[in-house]
């Protein structure tokens, strides 16, 4: 198989991981000067639920690769 046969795991992972990671540091470090037509902050609730949907993909993807 193509990249292996964990290779819907290792996706989740990833994109689980970045999701979690991404939100996060939207959150402690926003942009300087906000261009035209963006938020100057992260909404935060939109943000923490990205967070824990993430990571709670992240952790079930890792536990997969671990367990297989």
């Amino acid at each position: 198989m193509f990249l292996g046969e964990d290779l819907l795991a290792y996706l989740v992972l990833a994109m689980g991981a970045a999701m979690a990671v991404g939100s996060f540091v939207a959150l402690v470090r926003p942009p300087e000067t906000p261009k035209e037509g963006e938020l100057a902050r992260a909404p935060l609730s939109r943000s923490l639920v990205m967070i824990v949907i993430g990571t709670v993909a992240a952790i079930w993807a890792l536990a997969s690769l671990v367990a297989g």
